[in-house]
């Protein structure tokens, strides 16, 4: 079965969405660990906007933690931060308060024993792609032509790599022939090892010297699958970034990778999928199953074992602490330090 996953670096405008969003978040929460946060970003062409709900008692310098996030990413450009911040809705938050969803939906989690991350491998390789972009702009003075902006795919057929694409934004001035032998040496060899066979495509268009919000928009929430499995699996399409543990779209998703990953550890099937659903204001979830791969049901062990309502999944992952600009490139899973990938005893 032929897949490709995608991947991109922390200066994809989507992901530098994404972690503004995440950065403002951590703000909030690092003052006030019951915030409600709900915030969005939009950026495009010299213009940041900041919109959404937020209720907490601390202060927040907004348009300074965005500012300070885009140089830090590595663009230079001066941004026009727009803020507009609101209250959560009372309408929501009498639902929320009692311990209730913070919205309806669906989530779902994965994990396999195919590798040690516990993701497929094309998912591992096409992170690790994008994350040797920004290490090496960042380190190595010889790559110091990388520009912040970058993507990555890989298509596999089973086991066997197929094809690897990277497209990555550079300095003016640098020849295509050199980029691609640079980007395939630097690179693609590091991660993905023999080429033989392997179609590689580095810089289709011949030509990245503009990135960022100068040449696109970003939004957050629009590289749902780069957070998530890499499209090899569903997702309910609530975004992730911005958002505080009382979101299920963000803390549910978490509690259903922790539930497959450990099942897996721990025998009960060698690659697990979970799903639960929510119904706004209500703690309990309309729907909870786990299956494997083999089609087996082991929703038993998963109820047993894993209790999503929200409070309890912010307590037993200990989500109301500033974690989360980490999780917002390179995706959510897959990556040691978050409670959601540790393993626990059942």
């Amino acid at each position: 079965m032929i897949k490709t996953v995608e991947s991109v670096t922390e200066g994809h405008p989507d992901k530098v969405c994404d972690q503004v969003s995440d950065a403002i978040l951590d703000a909030y929460l690092a003052r006030d660990p019951n915030a409600r946060v709900a915030v969005e970003s939009f950026g495009c062409h010299g213009v940041l906007l900041v919109g959404g709900e937020v209720t907490s008692s601390a202060e927040v310098d907004v348009e300074r933690v965005a500012r300070n996030l885009y140089f830090e990413i590595g663009y230079t450009e001066d941004l026009d931060v727009l803020v507009h911040l609101e209250k959560q809705s009372p309408d929501i938050a009498q639902g929320v308060d009692p311990g209730g969803a913070g919205d309806q939906g669906i989530m779902y989690g994965y994990a396999t024993n195919e590798t040690p991350e516990m993701l497929p491998r094309p998912v591992v390789l096409v992170h690790a792609l994008t994350r040797r972009l920004a290490d090496l702009r960042r380190h190595d003075p010889a790559y110091s032509w990388l520009g912040p902006d970058g993507k990555a795919q890989v298509t596999a057929d089973g086991k066997k790599i197929i094809s690897v694409l990277v497209s990555t934004q550079h300095a003016e001035g640098v020849e295509q022939e050199e980029l691609r032998e640079q980007i395939i040496r630097g690179v693609i060899e590091p991660i993905v090892g023999d080429l033989a066979g392997v179609e590689v495509l580095v810089n289709p268009t011949g030509r990245f010297v503009r990135g960022g919000f100068a040449a696109d928009t970003g939004l957050t929430g629009r590289k749902l699958m780069v957070d998530t499995y890499g499209g090899l699996l569903p997702h309910g399409g609530g975004a992730f970034s911005g958002k505080d543990p009382t979101k299920v779209d963000r803390s549910a998703a978490y509690m259903a990778r922790f539930a497959a990953k450990n099942l897996v550890t721990h025998g009960y099937a060698k690659n697990c999928f979970v799903s639960v659903a929510y119904a706004i204001g209500r703690a309990e979830p309309l729907m909870l199953r786990a299956v494997s791969g083999d089609g087996q049901d082991i929703s038993d062990a998963l109820k047993k074992y894993f209790d999503f309502r929200p409070q309890a999944i912010i307590e037993r992952l200990n989500l109301r602490r500033p974690i989360y600009r980490q999780t917002a490139v390179y995706g959510h899973f897959g990556r040691e330090g978050f409670p959601w990938e540790e393993i626990v005893n059942l």
